[in-house]
């Protein structure tokens, strides 16, 4: 950028980019002008609003016309120390933006400022609800050290960036009751109740398919036994308690891991090559920031309270696999924590669980963009971080009996990126999904249902039978485009005897074109 001011300013100045960039640049130019590119934008102002040449002017810019970027902040602030800020504040104790700049110092940092004797002003909001999602106004709190309202969603930990677009307000009022309602409308109440079972099966199969776990039945269903039982129930599984039984109820007895609950070891997403090197596709945050990042995404579902499902159900399950609290099995309690959240926030009824993951590995395409998805975070993160990680010659025991030899040498590095991630692309992405799952997966599964019962009746009317028989020429004679094979002629060789396999074939035809 030829004349950065604000955010882009400080990054430049102080070395401090966000690892995944600016959500907003700002820059001077002739006129004033917007330019939007995929999820960021320019935005140039002409010369009468150049600020002045300090780090307090530009961070004024930044908090009066920008979203306001912590992990911007937090990398700043780890350059400059608190000098420039505790200056501002002392020249100017009753200004809105030196409050709300004091207030984030010590939010970032942990550290803490001098507050001037004569601190005045109107209490003003920590964050700008215009241009970034902040707490709910209810579970927002006086903050009398700064006169400022703190309406952080999150904790210094873990607080979410989701600035906002035109495109992220789309995707965050998506409607998932309303697209549900639709499916009720059209198929009916009981059909879907039906489909409920097979929707639950589904979802667990597919999140085992993302993982290259396809054929592990008695795990499927025992994850089909936690979608249908514990979805929605309870509290939300973000501690060590809760998140110790949700593991071990996926995981069962039969389990290398020793430990359940959150991990005390190091651990990262990746691979090995045929030379036995390890790939790093992903590092996790160190074990010890674990627990007090959870506690942010718990501050964040308990102060976005009422807001859209859609978002918090995104930054829910995005937010915990990038945390990676468990030595295995997260990415299945991520996927779970997509429809926890959206039935505890009413979005779908109870008994019902959305297909997510069978959208996800619908075909190559939806497979390509939940990788992507995940890579908005991880790749820019490891081009910053590669040269940082490496691998012992020794492994090293830890507490949870987890045996690693990775080393990372400056988590400080990381965390900002790892505490602050914007999650806007998350919410577009789940929205797209989740319209997804709704409109045409669930919708597939609800017409062959009705087209199943269909044909169940005009086979009985033909020949009396039990449902399972029924169902067994109805999958034999649809395997063989309606033609009944010599086997299932065998099978049943009243319906033979009695020269009904014609009349079967073409009501079943019938049924299934309906």
């Amino acid at each position: 950028m030829a004349d950065p001011i604000g955010g882009m300013w400080l990054a430049l100045k102080y070395d401090a980019e966000p690892f995944g960039g600016l959500a907003v640049k700002s820059q001077l130019g002739s006129r004033r002008s917007s330019s939007h590119h995929n999820l960021y934008s320019i935005e140039t102002y002409p010369e009468n609003m150049r600020p002045a040449d300090t780090a307090a002017a530009h961070l004024q810019f930044h908090l009066r016309h920008e979203p306001t970027s912590l992990e911007l902040l937090a990398r700043v602030f780890a350059k400059t120390g608190p000098g420039f800020v505790q200056e501002w504040i002392n020249n100017a104790p009753t200004g809105q933006y030196a409050r709300r700049a004091s207030f984030l110092f010590e939010f970032v940092t942990g550290q803490t400022l001098v507050p001037p004797v004569d601190l005045g002003g109107n209490y003003v909001f920590a964050l700008d609800a215009s241009f970034q999602v902040t707490a709910s106004p209810d579970k927002t709190s006086n903050v009398s050290r700064w006169r400022v309202r703190d309406n952080m969603p999150g904790n210094r930990f873990f607080c979410p960036f989701i600035p906002l677009s035109s495109q992220l307000k789309t995707a965050a009022e998506m409607d998932v009751s309303a697209g549900y309602d639709e499916l009720v409308q059209e198929f009916g109440e009981s059909m879907l109740a039906r489909a409920a079972v097979w929707l639950t099966n589904r979802e667990s199969k597919a999140s085992f398919t993302i993982e290259g776990e396809e054929h592990q039945l008695d795990r499927i269903q025992r994850f089909s036994h936690v979608l249908a039982t514990r979805t929605g129930q309870g509290a939300v599984p973000l501690t060590d308690t809760d998140l110790a039984e949700l593991q071990r109820n996926i995981l069962g007895d039969v389990t290398i891991t020793e430990h359940f609950g959150l991990r005390l070891s190091p651990v990262f997403v990746g691979e090995y090559t045929i030379r036995y090197e390890n790939v790093v596709h992903y590092l996790a945050p160190p074990a010890q920031d674990v627990a007090d990042m959870l506690e942010g995404l718990k501050i964040f579902l308990d102060r976005t309270e009422g807001q859209s499902p859609v978002m918090r159900s995104a930054v829910a399950a995005f937010g915990f696999v990038y945390i990676h609290p468990l030595s295995d099995g997260n990415g299945r309690v991520h996927r779970f924590l997509i429809n926890d959240v959206l039935r505890r926030d009413g979005a779908i009824p109870d008994q019902i669980i959305l297909p997510i993951s069978a959208t996800i590995i619908g075909d190559p395409t939806s497979r390509r963009n939940y990788d992507q998805i995940l890579d908005r975070v991880s790749k820019p993160l490891m081009r910053q971080i590669t040269d940082q990680v490496s691998f012992n010659r020794d492994m090293k025991t830890y507490p949870d009996g987890i045996k690693s030899n990775l080393d990372f040498s400056n988590p400080n590095l990381a965390r900002p990126a790892w505490r602050y991630i914007n999650f806007a692309p998350h919410v577009i992405y789940l929205s797209a999904a989740l319209e997804m799952t709704i409109k045409h997966h669930m919708k597939e599964e609800a017409i062959y249902l009705r087209s199943h019962h269909n044909a169940r009746q005009a086979l009985k009317e033909l020949v009396e039978m039990p449902d399972m028989d029924a169902d067994r020429i109805i999958r034999s004679l649809r395997d063989t485009r309606f033609i009944p094979s010599g086997k299932i002629q065998k099978e049943y060789p009243m319906i033979e005897k009695f020269r009904l396999w014609n009349a079967i074939s073409e009501a079943l035809r019938r049924s299934f074109s309906e």
